[in-house]
């Protein structure tokens, strides 16, 4: 996986139209329907800590992990400008490593697509499941196989804001659901421009699989919902949330 050298100075402003502060607010309510309170919370894949921030800004006594270093400094600044205090590891999360155990782990913003095969998605749960709870909560999204393959797709995309000119390519390989995608910067510097390239891939599940690779690290799903609703997810839904426990023994 990338590390997102580039791509975590211009994250934020990419990600603009996520409205993290409603996010935040749904995760909670999703607690509060599953009977959980959240505890010692990880959030894994935590980016530049937006949603962390939110969560803690609600009382919720919550860390954060990520592949990337950038991504983390970032999210460590944010929470300095707050002067509010909690741990970021730099640690991958099909090699998570934690001190002890936690009540709820959350990952959001499609994180686990980016992981690059089932294998390294069963090594991540397997990590989780080793540090949760029993009575533990663990929530993650993922994108569906219509959004990879009717979004995404082979299409393009541009953003163009007053920080970074992005040209956002994707190439869609059906066999595997995945989804390579190549982002081209390009950063004002005068009356020049300078051109930063960062590449990942993508990888979408159907929900069969996804169950089969819960259920061999040790989890279960007990609710999976349409992307911020408690309804069901449709035919055509493009992110699905996984509300998953540890198998009872």
């Amino acid at each position: 996986m990338s590390a997102y050298s580039y791509f975590a100075e211009f994250y934020d402003t990419l990600t603009g139209n996520v409205e993290y502060d409603k996010k935040a607010d749904y995760m909670m309510e999703l607690f509060r329907r599953h009977g959980h309170e959240p505890g010692l919370t990880l959030d894994l894949a935590c980016g530049t800590g937006s949603l962390t921030l939110e969560l803690a800004r609600r009382g919720v006594d919550i860390f954060g992990a990520d592949a990337s270093a950038d991504m983390l400094s970032i999210a460590r600044q944010k929470f300095d400008e707050e002067e509010r205090q909690t741990l970021f590891l730099c640690q991958k999360m099909q090699s998570l490593e934690l001190y002890g155990t936690i009540n709820t782990c959350i990952c959001t913003l499609d994180s686990i697509n980016h992981l690059p095969s089932k294998k390294a998605v069963i090594s991540a749960f397997g990590r989780i499941a080793r540090y949760l709870d029993d009575e533990g909560l663990f929530v993650f999204d993922c994108n569906t196989v219509y959004k990879h393959r009717h979004v995404l797709g082979d299409n393009c995309y541009i953003y163009d804001t007053e920080q970074v000119f992005c040209a956002w390519q994707n190439n869609y390989f059906e066999k595997d659901n995945k989804v390579i995608i190549t982002l081209d910067f390009f950063e004002p510097d005068g009356k020049l421009y300078r051109r930063y390239t960062e590449q990942f891939s993508e990888r979408a599940y159907t929900r069969e699989e996804m169950n089969d690779m819960l259920d061999l690290s040790g989890l279960c799903p007990e609710a999976v919902y349409d992307d911020m609703s408690f309804e069901p997810p449709k035919a055509d839904s493009q992110r699905e949330i996984y509300v998953v426990r540890k198998k009872r023994k």
